[in-house]
C-alpha cells in the first residue's frame, strides 16, 4: 500500500496532521473490514465459519469505535457535532441540521 493518503507534501505537515491521516485511514480500513464481513456473513452456510466471521466483526467494529474516539478527541468541534446525533431518537437527518448549527 501506497502513502497516498495525503494531498500535500507528507514531509511538509506536522506530525500531528500525519498521524491524523493515519487514522482517519484506519478508520476507513476499519470500516470496510466490517462490511467485508457483513457481505461473507449473510451468505455463509457454515455456522462454525459463520460464528468466526462474527467474531471477527466485533473486533473491527471496537477498533473502529476507538480509532473514532482517537479523532474525535482531536476534534471537539466533531464530538459536538456527534452528540446531537448518535444514540437519539428521531430523523438522523433532523439531528444531523440540530448538530450542525449546535457546532457553529
Amino acid at each position: 500500500m501506497g502513502f497516498d493518503q495525503y494531498h500535500e507534501p507528507a514531509h511538509e505537515l506536522p506530525e500531528q496532521t500525519r498521524t491524523f491521516a493515519r487514522m482517519i485511514a484506519s478508520l476507513g480500513e476499519e470500516a470496510e473490514a466490517i462490511n467485508w464481513y457483513e457481505q461473507r456473513i449473510s451468505v455463509e452456510k457454515d455456522e462454525s465459519a459463520k460464528a468466526i466471521m462474527q467474531n471477527a466483526q466485533k473486533e473491527e467494529f471496537k477498533h473502529f469505535g476507538m480509532d473514532l474516539e482517537f479523532l474525535l478527541r482531536q476534534k471537539p468541534l466533531w464530538r459536538e457535532t456527534l452528540q446531537a446525533i448518535l444514540f437519539k431518537e428521531g430523523s438522523i437527518t433532523e439531528l444531523g441540521e440540530k448538530g450542525e448549527k449546535a457546532a457553529e
